[in-house]
């Protein structure tokens, strides 16, 4: 993999793109995401610290793992090789900060951080009407298969200006995505358990939207992928590929066994409930008895 991080060249990279080539042959690619992630961990590690008693170390770890992995797949190597042209090394990007980090922050952070939150009527009001299961599946299905549009991402994707802009979109999109289903405090309470299932199945829809016709096309559908050498020697349109398949089979396997997990937990607290209930029930029938 470094030899053939070494061996990249811009010669055969059109102007619009020079930036990239210059950016993976730089020191630490992403360095943006490496401060924004770490001034996060910070300011989440000094209110723990501050609010010593509630803390609960599983969120901790939650929280902690979400930070690790978006500073592995968004700066050093993988991002040089995504900078590099490789287009499935990109999507992979997306997929970690849609489907792994934001879920991840969201189960790290306690209810009484975001207490705030629902006491602030210019906040609450807003924010509730954009994590509204309905809204937050459509601004993701919409932003989400306009920036895989052609036109859009080797205009707007992979331009300087605009590269990052569109990173931090796709976690904020990953947020309110999954704020319905994982919504740590009780204002905003979370689905029940068999629309959650509906809401992962729905979302295989745009994933498969997009990612398809990007599988089966028979021509580069991408400017910016057109020049070679690609990393791991792929031509563009293997890559594509690979790519559309990541996209279109892969998140919708995640998406899968998410879903199993949710129903695997509808069934545990069923199961819990129910011997609730029964011993509820032995318990009254024993005290009349004794009377």
């Amino acid at each position: 993999m470094f030899a053939l991080i070494s061996s990249f060249n811009t010669e055969s990279i059109p102007p619009a793109y020079l930036w990239c080539g210059r950016s993976a042959q730089s020191s630490l690619p992403g360095a943006i995401f490496v401060v924004c992630l770490l001034a996060m961990g910070i300011a989440y590690t000094a209110a723990m610290l501050k609010a010593r008693a509630e803390v609960k170390w599983s969120q901790v770890a939650y929280f902690g793992s979400g930070i690790a992995i978006g500073l592995l797949v968004l700066s050093g190597p993988i991002e040089r090789l995504s900078l590099q042209r490789s287009f499935v090394i990109y999507l992979s990007q997306q997929f970690v900060v849609v489907m792994v980090v934001a879920p991840l922050l969201l189960l790290g952070v306690p209810d009484w951080m975001l207490a705030w939150l629902p006491a602030s009527k210019w906040l609450s009001d807003p924010w509730r009407f954009i994590t509204n299961p309905l809204v937050a599946f459509l601004c993701f299905s919409d932003v989400f298969t306009l920036l895989h549009m052609p036109t859009v991402c080797d205009r707007v994707c992979h331009i300087h200006a605009y590269y990052y802009n569109v990173r931090f979109v796709l976690l904020f999109l990953g947020m309110i995505l999954w704020w319905p289903l994982l919504s740590p405090i009780d204002d905003f309470p979370r689905l029940s358990y068999p629309v959650r299932i509906l809401y992962l199945f729905l979302l295989m829809i745009p994933m498969t939207a997009v990612g398809a016709p990007i599988a089966l096309a028979q021509e580069v559908l991408y400017e910016f992928y057109l020049p070679t050498p690609h990393p791991f020697g792929l031509t563009p349109l293997d890559d594509q590929v690979l790519g559309g398949l990541l996209m279109w089979v892969g998140q919708g396997l995640y998406l899968l066994a998410c879903a199993t997990a949710v129903f695997a937990q509808w069934v545990a607290q069923e199961n819990a409930e129910e011997r609730a209930e029964g011993l509820f029930d032995s318990a009254v029938l024993s005290q009349g008895d004794s009377l």
